[in-house]
């Protein structure tokens, strides 16, 4: 509904707009009227499918007989919006290659102008690197094999020029891959048809696409898997599945149970129509400028034993299992933006009496959310869906939910670090809308564990994001005393000067003096003069200016301020930009920068929300660098906590911090070089030769240094956070050499995976460095345990 409201809005300001023009008001109506036809078309086809009092048959029967009446007015907006719902409506494909054959069957001229209009779009979409929705495209052209649009041997002819990519030389693996993945995925659907039609060239297909299988590179596939042991599922590379299921498809005789197909409903009538050619497709070439998908694991949670009661879950090398969870996948692509409507669209998926439809839904939420290197949605909207899944159905999803819950928990020793992050921000965040009511007994196993096992740390951190979302007693009320080791600190402030028993410490007196000053609305020059009088300890000269590295000058001062302003996030934002100028001042030097980071951690080690925060508004107002964050992580000060969750939020912050500003400076240097294209066009246009280029051809010469300037403190940032990686792991290897004991201990394990995060989460930054990570850094002599690591990034776009 909200999509027509919006569109009779559009229709009012056209219509106002045509007045403006100068056009008469009453040809208002006139204008409006086939926006209006227009509107209605998009409506019916984009709703055909839906809930409706008749049948599916009847409905697209008269569908189909309202488009045929309307073709001769509104052709070239029928066939954008059916390219348009084959692109973006994948979950209801065979509804709408059913309309087309239809049509076809009616007016074979339209037929023929859909399918040129498909090509075409696939084109377009293959160039611009939209290969999710150009496999969409393949796939219902493909379909309309079944509803007689399109003659089988001129698919199967294409089907061979996209295998044929795989003979193509000096291209990467994933071009190959995608165009293989193209043709297997689409099989399900097709696969029957073209083989009663063209047997012998399909098993040709098959088997090139079997050889090309075989001579695959998979260095990848263990830095995509969400668990590193296959028991009890295995943790399968997506093409190796897929051929899996394809081969049982074909043994099966391409017999298979659960795709929709309106078609055969018509099939006396789709049998009469004339059937078109495809025009010949060569695949665009491969330029510098593709960008191919990468690939992924197939995330496995359950099996048949794991769902006892109801229908069966199909096992993971049939290929219904690949149909199901390709159709829940594209309805949450479709509707991710409406989380009502989303779950309410999943709930209602078509043969889910067939099927244990809640475990399905569950699988592959899971699978999208520890989807490597990222989700395809933001995190957040998979929490809000699960919530809203377990109101609609509260009689049996969240059962489910919480199964899934302890088998992800059973699992977690194995379970790569960028996934338990994302479990540890989807549970905190669930269990707040829930009353954080949990059954940790059940959890117990854990604290007889090291505190720097998986499970301990987990439900550690969960309970840390809990009380952000809540409080620290709340905390306390709701978990079992005997939980108490894995408890978060209470989030108070440590002020070293805060009693007389510190009198005895270095600058005690000053703290004093400077609480006072602060509290009797000090301003920076009062303050400047108080850091005068504190004696640097690092030097013997006298400082004149009274503002150079001092580490006790940089103690006095942010102890005492953040002391006081520790009372809120607010209290602290107002304290830090009232002494700007005092922090930039004490900043100055490398030293300072790291010295004041060190400083806020002492006073906010118990409150780790708060050093996060902290550190990001001291990046935002540049008192520090993003390399000197990066240095203070790996620092030994912070070894504590560097396993802990909220340092590498802290890190990835501040990477992206960087590259959104290296990105806006970017973006102005091309506002500017466009600018002055314009103005190059007026001046030709206009033969207007006294207009100057001078002041905007300066600007884009200012703009150009920034813009090498920031891309240079990128690189710098990559390179300190890899240096410092190689160093603390090169450190840990020659110790466990040296000692005799096994590399693999849950700290290397958190520190590898956290490196192979970096370099996953920031891939298409890295890749623009890559040539000078593997000159400097990731060079033939590191150790192997490291360069693996670098070795399977690389290859997941060779």
């Amino acid at each position: 509904m909200s999509r027509r409201r919006h569109s009779d809005e559009n229709d009012g300001e056209l219509g106002s707009g045509s007045e403006r023009a100068g056009e008469q008001p009453h040809k208002r109506r006139k204008t409006s009227e086939p926006l209006d036809i227009e509107d209605r078309l998009e409506s019916l086809i984009c709703r055909v499918g839906e809930k409706s009092t008749s049948s599916l048959e009847s409905n697209l029967e008269g569908l189909a007989g309202v488009l045929e009446a309307d073709l001769p007015n509104y052709k070239s907006k029928i066939l954008r919006i059916l390219c348009a719902v084959a692109r973006h409506l994948p979950e209801k494909m065979t509804v709408y290659t059913t309309l087309v054959g239809l049509l076809n069957a009616r007016n074979y001229n339209f037929g023929g102008e859909f399918v040129e209009a498909m090509i075409r779009h696939l084109k377009e979409t293959i160039k611009s690197n939209a290969y999710m929705e150009a496999t969409y495209l393949v796939r219902f052209l493909s379909d309309l094999v079944n509803c007689h649009v399109i003659a089988a041997p001129s698919m199967v002819a294409m089907f061979e020029n996209f295998v044929g990519v795989t003979q193509e030389e000096e291209i990467p693996q994933v071009r190959s891959d995608w165009y293989v993945y193209s043709v297997l995925s689409s099989l399900p659907w097709v696969g029957k048809e073209l083989y009663e039609k063209k047997d012998v060239e399909m098993d040709r297909i098959l088997s090139q696409i079997e050889n090309y299988l075989k001579q695959r590179q998979k260095i990848h596939l263990p830095i995509l898997q969400v668990w590193s042991a296959d028991k009890p599922h295995p943790q399968e590379e997506y093409l190796d599945c897929l051929w899996a299921q394809i081969q049982k498809l074909k043994k099966d005789r391409w017999q298979e149970r659960h795709i929709l197909r309106p078609y055969l409903a018509f099939d006396s009538i789709l049998c009469e129509a004339l059937q078109h050619n495809l025009p010949p497709f060569t695949p665009p070439p491969h330029t510098k400028d593709s960008v191919y998908p990468m690939p992924w694991v197939v995330f496995r949670m359950f099996d048949y034993t794991d769902a006892p009661e109801g229908p069966v879950m199909p096992g993971s090398h049939s290929v219904e299992r690949f149909v199901i969870e390709e159709n829940l996948h594209c309805i949450i692509k479709s509707h991710w933006r409406e989380r009502k409507t989303c779950a309410a669209q999943l709930l209602s998926y078509p043969g889910k009496n067939k099927i244990p439809l809640n475990y399905h839904i569950v699988e592959v939420i899971f699978g999208e959310l520890f989807q490597i290197p990222v989700p395809p949605h933001i995190d957040v909207m998979y929490t809000t869906l699960l919530i809203e899944l377990c109101k609609l159905q509260p009689g049996s999803l969240p059962q489910v939910l919480a199964q899934a819950t302890e088998m992800l928990y059973t699992r977690l020793d194995t379970m790569n670090v960028t996934c338990i992050d994302r479990f540890i921000n989807w549970f905190s965040h669930h269990l707040s809308n829930f009353q954080f009511r949990w059954n940790w007994e059940d959890w117990a196993d854990c604290l007889s564990q090291d505190l720097d096992r998986p499970k301990p740390q987990f439900v550690r951190e969960v309970l840390e994001k809990c009380m952000r979302l809540s409080y620290y007693q709340r905390i306390l009320d709701i978990v079992p005393s005997s939980f108490s080791a894995l408890y978060p600190t209470e989030p108070k402030c440590v002020f070293k000067y805060g009693d007389e028993s510190s009198s005895s410490l270095p600058g005690y007196a000053h703290a004093i003096n400077m609480t006072n000053s602060i509290k009797n609305k000090a301003i920076s020059e009062d303050i400047f003069n108080l850091l005068k009088d504190i004696q640097n300890s690092n030097q013997d000269d006298d400082d004149d200016e009274g503002v150079s590295f001092n580490p006790l000058k940089i103690e006095v001062f942010v102890q005492s301020l953040l002391n006081l302003a520790s009372k809120s996030f607010s209290h602290s934002f107002s304290a830090l930009a009232k002494f700007h100028e005092v922090f930039k001042a004490l900043s100055d030097s490398e030293e300072g920068k790291l010295h004041i980071l060190r400083v806020t951690y002492d006073v906010w080690k118990n409150h780790p929300q708060m050093v996060a925060v902290l550190v990001d508004k001291m990046i935002r107002t540049q008192v520090v660098d993003c390399a000197a964050v990066a240095n203070w992580i790996f620092s030994p000060e912070l070894s504590h906590d560097f396993t802990r969750l909220y340092i590498w939020e802290t890190l990835h912050s501040t990477i992206r911090k960087m590259n959104k500003h290296v990105q806006r400076i970017q973006k102005e240097l091309e506002d500017a070089k466009q600018r002055l294209a314009k103005q190059h066009k007026r001046r030709d246009n206009d033969d207007d030769s006294g207009r100057e280029d001078g002041p905007l051809e300066e600007q884009i010469e200012r703009l150009q240094e920034k813009v090498e300037s920031a891309q240079s403190e990128q690189k710098n940032l990559f390179l300190v956070i890899f240096q410092r990686f190689i160093m603390i792991l090169t450190e840990h290897l020659v110790r466990c050499e040296t000692g005799g004991i096994d590399v693999v201990t849950p700290w290397y394990k958190n520190c590898i995976e956290r490196l192979q995060q970096i370099f996953l989460l920031h891939h298409q930054i890295i890749q623009q460095y890559m040539l000078t990570l593997e000159n400097l850094l990731f060079t033939g002599e590191l150790d192997h345990h490291i360069l693996t690591v670098f070795q399977q990034f690389c290859a997941l776009q060779a």
